[in-house]
Order: C-alpha cells, then structure tokens, then sequence
C-alpha cells in the first residue's frame, strides 16, 4: 500500500520545466487548506530544519503571499508572489520571487490537488523564465528539501481529519 512514506516524484517535461508529485492520504479539501492556510503552512513548508517565522496569505486573485523561513545557523530565505488562480480544492496558481534569487525571471507555480478515495495526489508545476533559471533550480537540493517539507505535510495530513472553521 501507498501513502505516508509516497516519495517525491520529479519530472522534467521540457526545458523551462519541473513537475513535482506525491501522493497524500487525505481529502483534497485538506491538502488545498494546508497549502493556504498560514497556521498550516507554518507547521509544515520547508526543509528539515527550516522553519516559516512570517507567512502572510491574502488568498484572492490578485492577492500576495509572501514567507519568510529561517534555517540552520540563522539562515533566511524570502520569497513571495502574487495569486493568479484560486479554485478550491483542486487547482491554485501563483507567480514565485525569491529575495536572494540566483536566476532571471519570475516562476509559474501551478498545483493540482487530485483526489481519488480519500487520497489526494498533489502535481505542482514550475514554469520558469528561462531554461538556464530551471537548470540552476535542478543544481540545488530543492527535490530533497521539497520532499522533506512533503514528509512533514503527511505527517501534519495524519493527525488532522478536519480544518477548524470547514465542514467535514
């Protein structure tokens, strides 16, 4: 059986970009939450060993969403966007900056919340400006640190069968 230990699937479908999935034992509706949910969000994004210390949401289109995690030995990492699509709980679209980024252009983050039984396969795509900015992305850990923060939403998805304020 699949479920709490699902890895982390990477795809690269063209030069611009990356496709990531896994799937997660828990209603779509959940998994929408916990992607825009500051007090889910900050139980869960991130690395091992990186935390969320500002996660501002104005979930609307055209709202912003800007997070500000910390790291090991004090590091910081700042990114934030801009919604472009919001249809809960199955598609959410936003553009993603990082403060210190290291390659051109903003990024198209689209994620897909699939579910089938209860389960929910969430498939985000990244978009970026150019195909040098997804190589450089590939170079980093980001498919381990993506997995890691996905370790920690399972986790976070297994001991919540409903969100505060939703109907069951």
């Amino acid at each position: 059986m699949s479920g709490v230990d699902d890895p982390l699937v990477v795809h690269t479908p063209d030069d611009r970009e990356i496709v990531l999935s896994r799937l997660f034992e828990a209603p779509a509706r959940l998994v929408f939450a916990a992607f825009t949910r500051p007090e889910l969000l900050v139980r869960w994004y991130g690395a091992r060993g990186w935390r969320l210390v500002e996660c501002d949401v104005d979930l609307r289109v055209g709202g912003r969403w800007r997070f500000v995690s910390q790291g090991p030995e004090g590091a910081r990492m700042v990114q934030a966007g801009v919604y472009r699509q919001i249809e809960p709980p199955h598609r959410l679209v936003c553009t993603e900056l990082f403060d210190d980024q290291s390659y051109p252009g903003e990024t198209l983050v689209g994620h897909e919340f699939t579910e089938l039984a209860g389960r929910t396969t969430v498939t985000t795509t990244l978009l970026y400006a150019t195909a040098e900015g997804r190589d450089t992305v590939l170079r980093y850990p980001m498919a381990r640190g993506v997995g890691q923060s996905y370790t920690r939403l399972a986790d976070l998805l297994r001991s919540t069968t409903t969100i505060r304020g939703e109907q069951p």
